[in-house]
C-alpha cells in the first residue's frame, strides 16, 4: 500500500507541475484567438496582394524568432524580433513610431499553431495603441512551414 501513496502523490505533484506550465500557454491561447476576425488575413490573400499590380504594398513585418526567420520567410519582410519580449515590442513600436497611422502593415509569425502564438497577440495591440488603423495580422493556423512554405508560396531565407 504505502508504494501506490507514493506513487498517488507523484502523480498529484505532476498533475500540479503540468498545469502551472500550461498556465502561460493557456494565455497564449486566449491572447491570439481575441484577434477579431475582421482583422485576420489568410496566407492566400496575401499572395494575391503581393502578386498584384494595383495598389500599394504591405509593410510586412516578422514578429517572431530569429530562427525562424532566417529559415524561411515572406520575401520583403522585415525582422523585428519576437512581440513576446519587451525588446522585440520596443523594436515594432521603434519601426512603426514614423510610419503614418493608416499605413497597410501585416504582422505575422508562424512560430506554432495559432492558439500557441506568444508573438500576434502582442503586436496586435502595440501597434493598435499606437493609433494604426490599416493593419492585419497574418492568420498562420499551423505553422509558417506548413502554411506558407510547403504551399510553394514565395519564400526567402537568410537574414
Amino acid at each position: 500500500m504505502k508504494p501506490l501513496i507514493k506513487h498517488e502523490k507523484i502523480i498529484r505533484i505532476g498533475a500540479a507541475i503540468a498545469g502551472i506550465l500550461l498556465l502561460p500557454m493557456a494565455a497564449f491561447a486566449y491572447q491570439a484567438s481575441s484577434i477579431p476576425r475582421s482583422q485576420l488575413l489568410n496566407p492566400d490573400e496575401l499572395v494575391k496582394l503581393l502578386q498584384s499590380s494595383a495598389g500599394a504594398k504591405p509593410l510586412i513585418i516578422q514578429v517572431g524568432s530569429h530562427v525562424l526567420y532566417t529559415q524561411a520567410h515572406i520575401p520583403g519582410s522585415e525582422y523585428i524580433g519576437p512581440a513576446s519580449s519587451e525588446t522585440g515590442l520596443q523594436q515594432l513600436r521603434k519601426r512603426a513610431e514614423p510610419l503614418p497611422r493608416d499605413k497597410f502593415i501585416v504582422i505575422y509569425c508562424g512560430c506554432c499553431p495559432w492558439n500557441h502564438c506568444p508573438n500576434v497577440k502582442p503586436a496586435n495591440d502595440a501597434l493598435r495603441a499606437m493609433g494604426f488603423t490599416n493593419f492585419k495580422v497574418l492568420y498562420i493556423s499551423d505553422n509558417f512551414g506548413a502554411n506558407w512554405v510547403d504551399k510553394g508560396y514565395p519564400t526567402a531565407k537568410g537574414d
